[in-house]
């Protein structure tokens, strides 16, 4: 078995919580998810930011770059997804020059 496919992470993720938004803002264009495929791809939707993600798999966590548009403005930047001990998914992500972001999701 490859290590990305022992990696707990892999899959979708509803994104329900964040440290600068309510749900409403989450979800304001489609529910708000990211997602994580066994190829090392994933995507990343919330608000009106979409990103497509490059990522590398441990067995409990995912770092990973991203490069997309929010509001229509290219952006980029990187990120961490950690499998908490109550099962849900600790997401940190860092726009280059802009926020810095802190997410909880639940397996979709």
């Amino acid at each position: 078995m490859t290590a990305a496919r022992r990696c707990k992470v892999l899959g979708k993720w509803r994104l329900i919580e964040a440290d600068q938004w309510d749900r409403a803002y989450l979800d304001l264009v489609e529910p708000a998810y990211i997602r994580f495929d066994v190829d090392g791809r994933g995507e990343m939707v919330f608000g009106a930011l979409q990103a497509g993600l490059e990522c590398e798999t441990g067995v409990s966590t995912i770092f990973f770059d991203f490069e997309g548009s929010d509001e229509m403005t290219p952006i980029h930047g990187t990120g961490t997804a950690e499998l908490a001990e109550d099962g849900s998914l600790e997401v940190e992500i860092s726009i280059h020059h802009g926020d810095e972001i802190q997410l909880k999701a639940h397996r979709w």
